[in-house]
């Protein structure tokens, strides 16, 4: 199954996204087609070919093409969109200036009525005039209505185009027949149709200038990578493109420039500006050995860095792609939005018959004018195109803004259910601890010297990733004690591990691995070890069998890792947001509940198995949403059980990809930026789709004449036009402000 991504053209309003969603659906192999009003994209996954897909998207009448260069894409569609600017200001001023012009005559110096021959050959040569403007300044409304029409569907250009043509028509019909009218009817409308199509073109052009600044997110992470590296290949420095650098490449890097690829540092020192991934300010030293990330900015020292990951496989790379998903993504809350604006054209059109209908039957004279503006002016007030921006806009700006913050939220559904969590279960090592545990002390109970406990613990954990693994091996190395040949390496989630070395079952674990085979404790070694878990340490066991003899315990390593600094004052601010803070940890009972009493936890679940680690999260998902947050290495199953998994410290493409929410730095800040992002994006679309529903659900019955009894006019279909423009700025407008949110750290 692979991902494919579209740059969609003809795409004007919600309506059109409905269209070509579904017809993407259903072409066979498509596991699952989203389409992005606000940037007008396609997020297409499946067995399928990009092929399949643009031929389905130009069947219902809309263009694609398949986005192969995400940074060239870029490119090209910010050249087009200059272009639509210029040519959408250059159709607004062609409508808008002779309309008000017309306008102007028909107020000073005429009535816009029809009275005499000579009316007839002024208003007629306007007609002329107005019919070579439209042409000019909306054509692009008519093509389009034709076009969807054709294919039995209809959008906010078939109503622009629908309300204008009938106001000319109408027009032009009084020009040339003004008998079939009572007197009072015979009104002109033609700057009513220059108007509007002006009106409509400038909110398209405030609206399209605005949405530039939606993808700044990731025009910004694009603009990270320099375009050329100079490597070193067979003693020649050459500069090449970075497209063409393959993993093994020796790169330099001088002050100023950006790390092009993720590397390791071979030769040099030198201070790295993080910011521009993590949202951390404070430069990160490296020296040889130090991981680099492409996309970086080296401050201060010169040297060399060999690539290890080049291309799509780079963590900038990652970002881009989530930060691009979760743009795509569609909340729950947009479904509502999306069913309704399904639905909404052709209930537009309706109303407006209704409307039109109900004038010309039981309407004051002149009936048949009452009609045409009524009609007229539903059709040109209603907005679809607000209620398809509501939500994808602040979508667009909010995962944008978050990613720029360190913040990387993969998915709609996780956006949406931070805003409103109930509960956050969080792990204990390297979540609410550095992840850095030292080995403090070892304790041989057998003829075993310490060293030599040391080498088979180091043995067998070398082949794990867990942190109490990492710990063993640093202290290893710090002795200079090797690790010999093991076989047989088994690890139990959860519990332990065991291998055979020198001819013996070896096993490392847990009390209750030790347990399971067949270790016990004295009660002298009992309460020294529930001493030492009670002051917030971890102890692991070393056994080991041979041939048919019983499990004899060798000894125990007294591991121990620290707070994180921000840990106690994070679990407070979630406490006072009324989120229910859990720990649930495998680690033992005794030294998980001594952790939790010195942060505030009361809820506490240490022993806790991977399966069991499943069962709590559900447990606490019956009580309403709840969050797993892990360092997404040895809590992979937790993190996908919960209803957000948020990753923190995870800075890998791999661990990128597992989690809903990654926290690209080990702060658990992290976590409080981003329940403080989506609750701010959430108001966000509260308030686009609150504004857009009550404008419509105003907007339309006012233009039907529902006022007329009180002001004795209709609402001027000019100002419908005007009113419908604005509405979708309005919405646009509203979800750039989210550029402006501060950090919750400053705020």
């Amino acid at each position: 199954m692979s991902d494919i991504r579209l740059q969609l053209t003809g795409i004007t309003c919600a309506g059109c996204v409905r269209k070509v969603e579904g017809a993407l659906n259903q072409v066979l192999g498509v596991e699952q087609a989203n389409v992005n009003f606000a940037d007008r994209t396609a997020q297409v996954s499946g067995s399928v070919t990009g092929e399949q897909l643009v031929k389905a998207v130009l069947d219902v009448g809309y263009g694609a093409t398949v986005i192969v260069d995400l940074k060239a894409q870029q490119k090209k569609n910010a050249q087009l969109r200059q272009q639509e600017l210029r040519q959408l200001m250059q159709q607004t001023l062609i409508a808008l200036v002779p309309g008000a012009l017309v306008m102007l005559y028909g107020m000073v110096l005429a009535d816009m009525m029809i009275h005499d021959q000579q009316d007839r050959i002024i208003w007629g040569g306007i007609g002329i005039v107005t019919l070579a403007l439209m042409v000019v300044a909306g054509r692009h409304f008519f093509i389009n209505a034709w076009r969807l029409a054709k294919n039995k569907d209809a959008n906010m250009d078939s109503l622009i185009a629908l309300g204008t043509g009938a106001a000319w028509l109408y027009s032009s019909i009084v020009v040339l027949v003004p008998d079939l009218f009572p007197h009072a009817a015979r009104h002109v409308y033609y700057e009513a149709s220059l108007m509007i199509i002006g009106f409509v073109n400038l909110g398209r052009f405030l609206e399209v200038r605005a949405r530039g600044n939606t993808s700044q997110a990731i025009e910004k992470l694009l603009a990270l990578q320099p375009a050329n590296a100079w490597v070193k290949r067979n003693g020649k420095e050459l500069e090449i493109p970075v497209e063409h650098l393959v993993t093994g490449d020796l790169i330099r890097i001088r002050p100023g420039e950006a790390f092009v690829v993720d590397g390791e540092l071979q030769e040099g020192e030198t201070l790295v500006d993080e910011s521009m991934l993590t949202g951390e300010p404070m430069p990160v030293k490296k020296q040889p050995g130090s991981a680099l990330s492409a996309g970086t900015l080296n401050q201060n020292g010169s040297g060399w860095y060999i690539a290890t990951q080049v291309g799509e496989n780079t963590l900038l790379a990652a970002i881009i792609q989530s930060v691009q998903t979760a743009q795509g993504a569609k909340l729950p809350i947009a479904r509502m939005a999306d069913n309704i604006a399904a639905w909404f054209v052709p209930t537009v059109i309706v109303i407006a018959l209704l409307a039109a209908t109900l004038w010309f039957f039981v309407g004051p004279e002149p009936r048949i004018a009452y009609t045409l503006v009524s009609g007229m002016t539903v059709l040109i007030i209603a907005c679809p195109c607000a209620l398809g921006l509501a939500t994808p806009m602040s979508v667009m700006v909010g995962v944008g803004k978050a990613a720029q913050a360190g913040l990387l939220i993969r998915n709609g559904d996780a956006l949406q259910h931070l805003a409103t969590l109930k509960t956050v279960v969080f792990d204990k090592t390297g979540t609410l601890t550095r992840g850095k545990p030292a080995l403090q002390s070892l304790h041989s109970v057998s003829q075993k010297t310490e060293d030599e406990l040391l080498a088979i613990a180091y043995a067998l954990e070398k082949g794990s990733a867990h942190h109490i693994a990492w710990a063993i091996a640093e202290a290893a190395k710090a002795r200079a004690i090797d690790a010999p040949a093991v076989s047989n390496f088994d690890e139990v989630s959860g519990k332990g591990v065991s291998a055979t070395l020198h001819g013996e079952l070896i096993i490392i674990g847990n009390r209750s691995f030790m347990a399971e085979t067949g270790v016990t404790l004295s009660a002298e070694q009992q309460s020294h070890i529930e001493t030492i878990q009670q002051g917030g340490a971890t102890v692991v066991f070393i056994a080991a069998q041979t041939a048919a003899q019983p499990v004899e315990l060798l000894g125990w390593m007294v591991i121990a890792d620290t707070l994180k600094d921000d840990a106690a004052a994070t679990v407070q601010q979630l406490q006072q947001q009324g989120i229910q803070v859990v720990m649930l940890s495998g680690d033992n009972r005794l030294t998980v509940n001594h952790i939790a009493s010195q942060l505030g936890i009361t809820e506490v679940h240490g022993d806790a198995l991977p399966q069991q680690k499943l069962d709590i999260i559900r447990h606490y998902q019956q009580q309403g949403l709840t969050a797993m947050v892990g360092d997404g290495i040895n809590d992979a199953p937790a993190l996908a059980q919960a209803d957000v998994g948020i990753a923190i410290g995870a800075g890998t493409a791999i661990a990128i990809e597992s989690a809903d929410v990654t926290l690209l730095t080990t702060k658990l800040q992290g976590l409080l930026e981003a329940i403080h992002v989506s609750r701010a994006t959430m108001t966000n679309i509260k308030q686009n789709l609150f504004g857009a529903f009550i404008y419509n659900v105003i907007g339309i019955p006012i233009a039907a004449g529902l006022l007329y009894p009180f002001t004795g006019s209709l609402l001027s279909p000019v100002f419908a036009g005007a009113a419908m423009a604005l509405s979708s700025v309005t919405v646009v407008m509203n979800a750039n402000r989210l550029h402006f949110l501060r950090p919750l750290r400053t705020s």
